[in-house]
C-alpha cells in the first residue's frame, strides 16, 4: 500500500525535473544574438548574467531533486511562506492604492464603506501571517506582520503619500528578515554536501560491491523509475493541452495527434528517460496480462528479470541514442520513434511468446482436461503466430528496408517461428493423448521438431548480421551500429550455435551410452515387478545398469541429457575402463570372511540370533567362519539389511552388531552361556591348548 511519504518523495522531486527539462530547451545562443542585433551595449551587459543564471539554475534543481525528503519538504514550506508573504505585501498595496482612489483620509468608523473595506484587508492580512507562523513551526506571528504596517497606518490616519512610503518600508522589513534567514542557514547546503562526501569518502574505490549497494540504494530511495514516469506522463499532459489549444488538432488523425505529442515529450535527456521507464512500464503491464490470460493471478508471481520490461526499456534507450533522436526535427523524430515503439513491440511481443510457450506444452505434456485452459494458451499462440507476420508485412510495404527495419522484420519472424514449433509439438503431445497409447520416437519427433526451429532462427539471424555488416562497411557507419551487430552477432548467432552443437553432442553421448548397457530379459523385469523410476510407468522393454537399477532406455536418455550418474544410486552410468563390468545378479565374496582366523578356533555349536530390520523383518543370521558371506542385491523397497559379520583381527560372533564391527570372544562366549546355560561346561580361555 502507498504511504504519503512515498508519495511525496516522488512529487516533490517532479518540479525540479520540469525545470531541468526546461532549462535543457533553452536556447541561450539564440537569444544572444537577439540582443547582438538590438544593441551591443545591452549584449555585453546580460550575456554573461544569462549564463550564470542558466547555470545556476542547472546546479540549484540538480541539489533540489537530490536532496532528502526533509530537506526537500523544508524547502518547500520556506518557499511557500515566502509566496504568502509576497502575496501579504501585494494585498497591502492594493488596499493602500484604493484607499487613495477613494480619497478619504478620516477617521474609518466614520465611513461605513472605509471601515468595511479595511476590515476586510486586516483579516487577509492576519491570515497570511497566521499561515507563516504555522508553515514555520513558530508562535511568533509578528515576525510575518510586516506587511500589516500600512494598515496600522491607515489607523493613525497617516496621509496616502506616507502609506505608500510605510508599504515600500515594509517590504524592505520582509527582505531583511529572508536575508537573516538565509545567512542563518548559508552553510545548509555545505554541511549536506561535507556529509555526503564523508559517506562516500568511507568506501573504497576498489570495493565494487559496496559502490553497487550504494547506487542501488540511493535508485530506491530516489524511486527513480517511478519519478521519471511520473515526470514524463505531467509532460505529456501539458503537451496534451498545448496541441488541442494550437492549429495542429486531432483532425489529422487519432494516431499521429498522440505520436506528435509523444514526440514532443522526448525532446531531452530528461524526458527521453522518462519514456524509457513509461514504455518499461507499459511493457510490464502487457506481459503481466499474457501471464493472466494463461494462467490466472498464480502466474503473476513469476519474478523473472526478463519479463520485467526491462529489455524494452533498454532497447527503447539503445535505439534512441543511436538514432539520434534528441537531435532531429518534430516531424522525423515522429517517424522515427514510431520506428522505434515498433521494434519495441516486437520485443514484447518475443517474451510474450517466452512465457506462452512453457504453459502450452505443459499443458499437452502433463494430460490437463482443462478445455478452458487449453483455449486460452491456443489463443495466445494463434495471436503471436498472426498479428508478427501481419506486422512485419506491413513494415515492409510501406517503409524502405534498412538495417533497423531489418531487425524488426526478423523478430516478428523469429516470434512466429518460434510459436509454430510450440504449436507442432504440442499438436503431437495432443495426438499422443487421442490415442491413449506412447507414439514411437516421440523424443526424435520432438527434437527434429525443434531443431528445425532453431536452424531456422540462426539462418534468419545470420542475415540480419550478414545484412548489418554490409551496410556498417559499404554504408553509414556508426560505433553504436557496430556495437549493436556486435552484440547480436554473438547473442543470436554464436550463442545459438553453441547451443545446438552442444544439444547434439549431449543427444549423441546419451545414445551411446544407451547402446552400451545391457537389455533386460523377461525374467529380469518378471523378478523385478517394479515400474520405471523416471516415468512411473510398468516396463515391458528396459536397460539395466551397471549398478544394476531397471530403466525405460528411452527415459534414461533423456535423463542422460541433463545427469551423467544413475538417477537411483548417482552412479557413473559408463564405468571406468581398469574397473570389470559385473553381470547382474553376480555374488562378490568378502576375502576378510574367506578364511578363519587361526587365533580363534570353530565354537562348539551354530548360534542363531534374531535381528530386527528396518521394515520390521526378522532374518537369521549364522555367523560361521568357515563359511562365506554373501553380498546380496537389496530388494526395491530395501526392507532388508544385509547381517554380514567381518572379523578384524577375532572371529565374528552371533552378538556382532549390524554394521559389520568387529566383536571380542569373550564377549561372544558370555553371551553363549548366558543364552545357552546347558553349554556352562565348555571349557575357558585358561584350560584351551595354544
Amino acid at each position: 500500500m502507498l504511504r504519503l511519504e512515498d508519495v511525496a518523495n516522488v512529487l516533490l522531486r517532479v518540479p525540479s525535473l520540469l525545470v531541468l527539462d526546461l532549462l535543457y530547451k533553452c536556447d541561450i545562443e539564440s537569444f544572444t544574438h537577439h540582443l547582438r542585433a538590438s544593441s551591443e551595449d545591452m549584449l555585453f551587459k546580460y550575456k554573461y548574467v544569462l549564463w550564470n543564471m542558466y547555470y545556476l539554475g542547472h546546479f540549484a534543481s540538480t541539489v533540489v531533486l537530490v536532496l532528502p525528503l526533509g530537506h526537500i519538504v523544508q524547502l518547500y514550506l520556506h518557499v511557500l511562506t515566502a509566496l504568502l508573504l509576497y502575496m501579504g505585501h501585494q494585498m497591502s498595496r492594493e488596499y493602500v492604492v484604493a484607499e487613495s482612489q477613494y480619497g478619504y483620509d478620516g477617521a474609518l468608523f466614520l465611513h461605513p464603506s472605509a471601515l468595511n473595506r479595511f476590515v476586510r484587508a486586516l483579516t487577509s492580512q492576519i491570515i497570511v501571517a497566521t499561515l507563516c507562523a504555522f508553515l514555520m513551526r513558530t508562535r511568533r506571528v509578528w515576525l510575518f506582520s510586516a506587511h500589516m504596517l500600512p494598515l496600522l497606518g491607515r489607523v493613525f490616519l497617516i496621509s496616502q503619500d506616507y502609506a505608500l512610503t510605510l508599504t515600500t518600508v515594509s517590504m524592505g522589513i520582509t527582505a531583511a528578515e529572508v536575508a537573516i534567514f538565509l545567512l542563518m542557514n548559508l552553510f545548509v547546503p555545505y554541511r549536506l554536501a561535507r556529509a555526503m562526501y564523508q559517506q562516500i569518502a568511507q568506501i573504497e574505490v576498489t570495493d565494487l560491491y559496496r559502490l553497487l549497494a550504494v547506487g542501488m540504494s540511493l535508485w530506491h530511495s530516489f524511486a527513480v523509475p517511478v519519478l521519471f514516469s511520473v515526470f514524463w506522463f505531467v509532460l505529456f499532459g501539458v503537451q496534451l493541452v498545448s496541441n488541442v489549444k494550437s492549429s495542429t488538432s486531432i483532425q489529422e488523425g487519432l494516431l499521429l495527434y498522440l505520436l506528435t505529442s509523444v514526440s514532443e515529450c522526448c525532446a531531452s535527456p530528461y524526458s527521453l528517460l522518462g519514456l524509457t521507464f513509461v514504455v518499461s512500464y507499459l511493457a510490464l503491464g502487457l506481459l503481466n496480462l499474457c501471464k493472466f490470460c494463461l494462467g490466472g493471478y498464480t502466474a503473476l508471481h513469476n519474478h523473472n528479470v526478463m519479463h520485467r520490461g526491462v529489455t524494452e526499456g533498454v532497447t527503447m534507450l539503445l535505439l534512441a541514442l543511436q538514432t539520434g533522436l534528441l537531435d532531429l526535427p518534430a516531424l522525423q523524430r515522429c517517424f522515427l520513434l514510431f520506428i522505434i515503439l515498433f521494434i519495441v513491440l516486437t520485443s514484447t511481443l518475443q517474451s510474450m511468446s517466452e512465457i506462452t510457450e512453457p504453459i502450452v506444452l505443459g499443458l499437452g505434456a502433463s494430460r490437463n482436461r482443462c478445455v478452458w485452459k487449453h483455449v486460452r494458451g491456443l489463443s495466445m499462440c494463434l495471436f503471436l503466430l498472426v498479428f508478427p507476420g501481419f506486422m512485419a508485412f506491413k513494415i515492409s510495404q510501406f517503409f524502405h528496408m534498412d538495417f533497423w527495419l531489418l531487425i524488426l522484420v526478423s523478430s516478428c519472424m523469429l516470434t512466429s517461428l518460434q510459436v509454430t514449433g510450440t504449436l507442432l509439438i504440442y499438436c503431437l503431445f495432443m495426438v499422443e493423448v487421442w490415442r491413449g497409447a506412447a507414439l514411437p520416437s516421440l523424443d526424435e519427433v520432438v527434437y527434429y521438431v525443434n531443431a528445425l526451429c532453431r536452424a531456422l532462427e540462426f539462418a534468419v539471424a545470420v542475415c540480419v548480421v550478414a545484412y548489418g555488416a554490409w551496410e556498417s562497411l559499404w554504408g553509414e557507419w556508426s560505433w553504436i551500429g557496430a556495437s549493436v551487430i556486435i552484440i547480436h552477432s554473438y547473442c543470436n548467432v554464436w550463442l545459438r550455435a553453441q547451443a545446438g552443437w552442444k544439444s547434439f553432442l549431449l543427444r549423441q553421448e546419451a545414445a551411446r551410452k544407451i547402446n552400451s548397457l545391457p537389455q533386460a530379459s523377461a525374467e529380469q523385469l518378471q523378478e523385478h515387478g517394479d515400474v520405471c523410476a523416471i516415468c512411473f510407468q510398468d516396463m515391458t522393454t528396459a536397460v539395466i545398469t551397471y549398478c544394476g537399477h531397471f530403466f525405460h532406455g528411452s527415459c534414461l536418455r533423456k535423463w542422460l541429457y541433463v545427469q551423467e550418474t544413475c538417477p537411483m544410486c548417482h552412479s557413473p552410468i559408463k564405468p571406468s575402463a581398469s574397473v570389470p563390468t559385473p553381470a547382474v545378479g553376480d555374488v562378490q565374496p568378502n576375502p576378510a570372511q574367506a578364511q578363519p582366523h587361526p587365533n580363534h578356533p570353530e565354537p562348539a555349536a551354530e548360534h542363531s540370533d534374531t535381528h530386527e530390520g528396518e521394515q520390521g523383518q526378522v532374518e537369521n543370521e549364522v555367523c560361521s567362519p568357515d563359511k562365506k558371506s554373501k553380498s546380496e542385491t537389496p530388494s526395491r523397497n530395501n526392507s532388508l539389511q544385509d547381517l554380514n559379520c567381518s572379523g578384524s583381527g577375532a572371529t565374528a560372533g552371533p552378538c556382532c552388531s549390524l554394521e559389520g564391527s568387529p566383536c571380542n570372544k569373550r564377549d561372544c562366549e558370555s553371551e553363549h552361556r548366558t543364552n545357552h546355560p546347558s553349554d556352562s561346561n565348555s571349557p575357558k580361555d585358561s584350560d584351551r591348548e595354544p
